[in-house]
């Protein structure tokens, strides 16, 4: 048994992942199973330093915390988790597991800012990219040539996927760059960041706070981050809100296309994903001129895994269950040389060959 442990900006999520794959959750780590073998943590930023699963020591921690700036919202609680994790579980060996990793195969052009050369090979400034775990889930799960993957949740990420390698993400050089999400901003004119500290109208804690925690849906809404009540509102900043959200996700979609060269599936994962035939809907509409056809009554009825594609639709549109907790597990069982964990079976209802 491995137990993961998922510390994320706003939740702690602790699961027990046995060899067959199957996960259970775990209330507490002094709840945890007597069999645990191992514990996973999933790290949001392993910066350039980790690019594969490592086993947590000292040393390891240390440049862990180093990184800490890189990802404030994350990388933190996630650190916290993992002092906390090895203090009530000292005997068994912890692992962490880095969202970063599965980005690392992207290629220069996709990876690169077009920022000074130091600012690149000093510090180390590039685009590295989110949700690998969730990601490497669904293009295993959907093992098609060409993948798009919408994980749209408190973060939003949109990925392009070829033969299972990443070849360009949405996130850049930490979570707070891309489309529009929950409470933060996405990417935005870097202008008015120099603008607003330039004319002494916000401290630099002030922005950071108000990009971090005061933007995105709830900013465009000025009433709740959560789609499931902005759908449910009739003011027209709600309204507002979803038609901004899905407008982004939708021109992301299909910037990922284009580096893909086409495209054969498109997944929607994590809670908004899976959970809002509402935005589904209106992200796939904007982009039916690249052979996206929802089947509408399908979509409206979607429970996880789900085929929601019409009949007629030259790409599949899946809505697919996250489990980055199977993908930290295995990582942790291969790392350990652990009896190794069942392989993934393919979602493989109508999917291109």
């Amino acid at each position: 048994m491995i137990l993961v442990v998922n510390a994320g900006s706003t939740s702690l999520k602790l699961s027990a992942v046995d060899e067959a794959g199957s996960a259970e959750p775990v209330g507490s780590l002094e709840r945890a199973p007597a069999d645990v073998a191992a514990v996973a943590h999933r790290i949001v930023h392993g910066g350039m330093r980790f690019s594969e699963p490592v086993v947590v020591g000292e040393q390891v921690e240390a440049a862990l915390a180093a990184l800490n700036e890189l990802a404030p919202l994350h990388n933190r609680p996630a650190l916290a988790a993992m002092d906390e994790a090895r203090r009530a579980l000292p005997a068994v060996p912890h692992v962490a597991v880095f969202d970063t990793a599965f980005h690392a195969t992207l290629p220069d052009e996709a990876a690169e800012f077009a920022v000074p050369r130091r600012w690149r090979d000093e510090w180390e400034i590039r685009r590295y990219g989110f949700h690998g775990l969730s990601v490497q889930w669904a293009s295993e799960r959907v093992p098609v040539r060409r993948l798009v993957v919408c994980h749209l949740g408190g973060g939003c990420s949109v990925t392009a996927v070829r033969d299972g390698r990443s070849v360009d993400t949405t996130m850049g050089f930490s979570p707070l760059d891309g489309v529009p999400m929950a409470t933060r901003s996405g990417s935005i004119d870097p202008e008015i960041v120099l603008h607003l500290l330039r004319a002494g109208k916000l401290g630099l804690e002030e922005v950071e706070r108000a990009l971090e925690s005061e933007s995105g849906l709830l900013g465009l809404s000025g009433i709740t981050p959560r789609v499931e009540e902005l759908e449910r509102s009739s003011e027209p900043a709600a309204q507002l809100a979803l038609r901004v959200f899905a407008h982004r996700i939708a021109g992301a979609a299909a910037s990922m296309v284009a580096a893909l060269d086409g495209i054969d599936a498109l997944v929607f994962t994590a809670g908004i994903g899976e959970g809002s035939s509402f935005v589904r809907h209106n992200v796939c509409a904007r982009i039916r001129f690249l052979g996206v056809e929802l089947d509408v009554e399908a979509n409206a009825t979607a429970e996880p895994d789900a085929d929601v594609a019409a009949a007629g639709s030259a790409v599949r549109i899946v809505v697919l269950r996250a489990r980055e907790d199977v993908v930290a597990a295995r990582a942790a069982r291969r790392l350990l040389a652990l009896p190794p964990q069942a392989s993934i079976e393919p979602f493989a209802q109508n999917l291109p060959a």
